[in-house]
């Protein structure tokens, strides 16, 4: 039986990567620091199903606290991996706030890279972001385009993660699989994000605000695929950067149409300017993650909305009240 860590365990796509864990036949140790940067519910709603399984321990603490994270190592027993899932995400909070992006993905990052030298962890998987492309012409979007151009905050502060994890590879052997997600989505999913917003908005006949015109895509990716693939990087591969995405790209526009036909409503689109820091498509190139980890979607967009949808109206009492921001 193995032995893992995961920091950001009450997180969207952490929670689900720990359930899978433990499914699996091993222990997990999930810690998350449990803020604000979107409505707690969620979070607390996902710790709740969590710690039905035997095999998993929580702790409530912040990974940019390095004496919490070396008191938690020094405690044995040892793990047979790291998975840092814990990050501030979202492109546009990031412009109003760097200083807490670096902080979490960056500061957080060190110390559990630095953990893992001292208390001789070999394995570490770090979450990272398709927004590191920017607005790349070259589409799909795959791992050797250039990255050193990012056009938000949040992406910067993962670029910096990732080049700090290599620096950790090289310098003390850590064998490291660092993922860039693009735009995951599912049940229980993050509330700032456009699928459950939607999901809400058009279910409760609230305002639908789009920013754009919404012919922008996005290479949206199902939490299950998500979840399975970064449990798949868990395996030796030295230091390796791979995306983990649809291979489909969804237009904003299509997702509500599709929205509208599964909850028999009626979006009241508010159309809004594009921010600067969102880019106008994603589109990601899987060809890496299908031979080194095998993996490919199995998540077709019309299969895993439907999946959302229907979390939603089954937690519809509460899910309601969600706030979902702007």
């Amino acid at each position: 039986m193995s032995r893992y860590l995961v920091a950001g365990a009450a997180g969207f796509i952490g929670a689900r990567v720990c359930s899978l864990l433990v499914e699996q036949g091993n222990q997990v140790v999930g810690i998350d620091n449990v803020n604000d940067a979107y409505d707690t519910t969620l979070k607390y709603h996902r710790l709740e199903l969590l710690r039905q399984f035997e095999q998993f321990e929580f702790h409530q603490l912040d990974i940019c606290q390095r004496d919490q994270i070396s008191e938690l190592f020094a405690r044995g027993p040892g793990y047979d991996g790291v998975i840092n899932l814990a990050a501030r995400a979202g492109v546009r909070p990031s412009v109003e706030d760097p200083w807490i992006y670096f902080d979490a993905n960056l500061t957080g990052t060190l110390n559990l890279l630095d953990a893992c030298v001292k208390w001789e962890v070999e394995k570490f998987v770090l979450a990272s972001t398709s927004s590191l492309y920017g607005e790349s012409d070259d589409q799909p979007l795959h791992e050797e385009l250039p990255s050193d151009r990012p056009i938000s905050p949040y992406a910067a502060s993962k670029k910096a993660a990732e080049v700090l994890c290599y620096t950790y590879h090289d310098l003390h052997g850590l064998d490291i699989t660092v993922f860039r997600f693009f735009t995951v989505y599912g049940p229980a999913g993050r509330p700032d994000m456009s699928v459950f917003r939607f999901v809400q908005w058009i279910s409760e006949k609230r305002p639908v605000l789009i920013f754009g015109d919404g012919s922008q895509s996005r290479d949206f990716t199902y939490i299950d695929d998500v979840a399975r693939g970064t449990i798949l990087g868990l395996k030796k591969v030295g230091y390796e950067i791979i995306n983990l995405g649809s291979d489909e790209p969804v237009t904003v526009n299509d997702v509500v149409r599709q929205i509208e036909e599964l909850t028999g409503e009626k979006a009241q689109l508010v159309f809004q300017p594009r921010h600067r820091a969102d880019v106008m498509r994603t589109w990601a190139d899987v060809r890496k993650a299908r031979e080194l980890l095998g993996w490919q979607s199995q998540w077709a967009f019309e299969k895993g909305v439907k999946s959302m949808v229907e979390w939603y109206q089954a937690n519809r009492e509460w899910a309601r009240e969600i706030r979902t921001g702007e």
